[in-house]
């Protein structure tokens, strides 16, 4: 049976930050820019690897939907937290609560199968690279990204599903600044103890194997690169993963904490830092990562820079 035939409550409220007093001023403007800064660099990186020729490898393609990924769970998040920091707290309808843990969760879930797909395009390149380009042939790379996503919105649906047989009867109020899994089950009064267990096996299975295959693919890989006689052959192919590496660490790091570690270690306002971590933080620092690190990216965009500043130099009266 529906939910919204059963339930009496159609409404929560977020708190947020009920905390931060005078700093809320301060704390809005940082997320503001962390939140602009995270849509830039993502475009920015979508349309250099859509624009430059060089930039066509698989790689690149995984990172542009790393990248889409990024934007989703920003632009989920976000504008609402914004909202619930301006206005101290935030009123949001059981429908909007049910579509932002959708796509919350479906836009994990596409990041895990994402970095797991590109663990493995690594794991090709220098474990197997006479092989690579028949593997990762010019197709191959689109269509393992578009079974992330598949997976992610399938898996995230099914949760939904189970969530929306719940009935909400009050209290209304979710100490947290977006509608997250936990504060949800907490406020219903039905016996969440199947959706629990079903989510935790449906959900955990599926990132802990992700897990386990990027942890398996990075052995292979840290064992290939020992096998290079050269220090500097050792030092330029791991250049070819470690940004991956470090993203992957970033991502699952939080991510463990958060959900997997006993919530009961941490209080309330550090459950809120470590979810602000992963879903506010982290789709900036993948950009950053990526442009800061990765050499073929750097050159991509000097050369736009570059060609930008030509053309508005040859349309200058006066210019040959």
């Amino acid at each position: 049976m529906s939910v919204y035939n059963d339930s009496t409550v159609f409404e929560f409220i977020l708190l947020g930050f009920p905390d931060l007093h005078n700093f809320w001023l301060l704390v809005f403007l940082a997320l503001l820019i962390v939140y602009v800064v995270t849509l830039l660099g993502n475009v920015l990186i979508i349309g250099l690897v859509s624009s430059t020729s060089q930039l066509q490898s698989p790689m690149y393609i995984f990172l542009t939907h790393l990248s889409l990924c990024d934007i989703l769970i920003s632009t989920n998040i976000g504008p609402n937290t914004l909202k619930v920091i301006v206005w101290g707290k935030c009123y949001i309808s059981l429908l909007s609560c049910e579509i932002q843990l959708y796509f919350f969760g479906s836009s994990a879930l596409i990041e895990c199968s994402l970095l797991m797909v590109m663990s493995y395009d690594r794991y090709l390149a220098i474990c197997d690279p006479l092989h690579y380009s028949a593997i990762m042939n010019q197709a191959r790379p689109h269509g393992l990204a578009m079974i992330c996503w598949v997976i992610g919105f399938l898996l995230a649906m099914i949760i939904e599903i189970l969530i929306s047989q719940l009935d909400f009867c009050g209290p209304n109020t979710i100490d947290h600044f977006f509608c997250d899994l936990a504060p949800i089950l907490q406020l219903s009064c039905s016996d969440t103890t199947i959706v629990e267990v079903q989510v935790s096996v449906s959900v955990m299975s599926v990132i802990f194997t992700q897990l386990l295959f990027v942890v398996a693919t990075y052995i292979c890989i840290f064992m290939a690169i020992l096998r290079i006689s050269s220090t500097l052959g050792r030092q330029k192919v791991f250049s070819t993963c470690s940004s991956h590496l470090i993203v992957v660490s970033t991502y699952y790091g939080t991510l463990i904490t958060l959900y997997v570690a006993p919530s009961r270690r941490y209080s309330l306002n550090m459950t809120k830092t470590f979810s602000l971590l992963n879903t506010v933080v982290t789709p900036l620092c993948n950009p950053i990562i990526y442009t800061l690190r990765n050499r073929e990216i750097r050159i991509a965009i000097s050369k736009n820079i570059f060609q930008k500043k030509l053309l508005r130099v040859q349309r200058q009266p006066g210019a040959q």
